[in-house]
């Protein structure tokens, strides 16, 4: 087995005159804790768009465990084994905890559908719902609604979804955003407590949770590769510095 879990191979993408991903090569190895960053408008959840299929490329490859999945939907990638959270969360605010993460695994068993009964009718599931929800500290709240959370733990319940369908590879897409500098403790925690047979591309503008949880960084401008390499590298390079991190040094 390749030692990558996802490869992108000359990925380019262009709306008419307009490219919003230049001949991107990008290689995720396997148990990687790798981030993706950039300046506003570099083309990041674009990328995203493009791995999971909300987005056709206009030319290039995207492999994932050895599967070309260029041609596969949304759908079909995520049964292949990707996983990704949003930047605004996708959560049924009127369901309870509970209920999102039975979902999601009873998506990924194909019984969805045909769940009429009283959830106790399916401890399966649900067992396996509260034990995910236990390893994020989340069981006590596993009857609230969702719109009853704090917007911090809203968050830690996306993940908890994106874990229920089993990844191999799991794309959270700022995980912290919206939320309180001093609650963004709680993504770092979850996203280093992840099991090491998962792999994760973290896309995130708190350096904080990037040079705490990543081994590796990737930095995207104008839908491009500007560089990549370990986290004291990056940190290092000017020309980061000058497009993206020098903005934060400046307030």
């Amino acid at each position: 087995m390749s030692d990558s879990a996802l490869e992108v191979i000359g990925l380019y993408k262009n709306f008419g005159a307009l490219e919003v991903a230049h001949n991107i090569d990008f290689t995720l190895k396997r148990g990687a804790r790798h981030a993706l960053i950039g300046p506003n408008g570099a083309g990041k959840t674009t990328f995203i768009n493009l791995i999971t299929g909300v987005l056709t490329p206009s030319s290039g490859q995207i492999i994932l465990n050895g599967q070309d999945i260029t041609g596969l939907g949304q759908a079909e990638r995520s049964r292949c084994g990707i996983a990704r959270t949003f930047q605004i969360n996708q959560l049924f605010r009127g369901l309870t905890v509970l209920e999102n993460v039975v979902l999601a695994i009873a998506e990924r068993q194909g019984i969805a559908s045909s769940m009429f009964r009283p959830l106790s009718s399916y401890s399966e599931v649900t067992d396996e719902a509260m034990e995910l929800l236990g390893n994020f500290e989340l069981n006590e709240d596993a009857l609230r609604r969702i719109d009853e959370l704090p917007y911090g733990r809203q968050r830690l319940v996306e993940i908890v979804i994106a874990l229920g369908q089993r990844p191999s590879v799991l794309l959270l897409d700022e995980p912290a955003a919206g939320i309180p500098s001093s609650e963004s403790q709680h993504i770092l925690d979850a996203a280093s407590a992840l099991s090491s047979d998962i792999t994760v591309l973290i896309i995130e503008h708190d350096m904080e949770i990037v040079f705490s949880v990543a081994d590796y960084i990737t930095v995207l401008v104008s839908g491009a590769v500007l560089t990549e390499g370990e986290p004291e590298v990056i940190a290092a390079d000017e020309r980061v510095r000058a497009v993206y991190l020098g903005e934060l040094d400046r307030g």
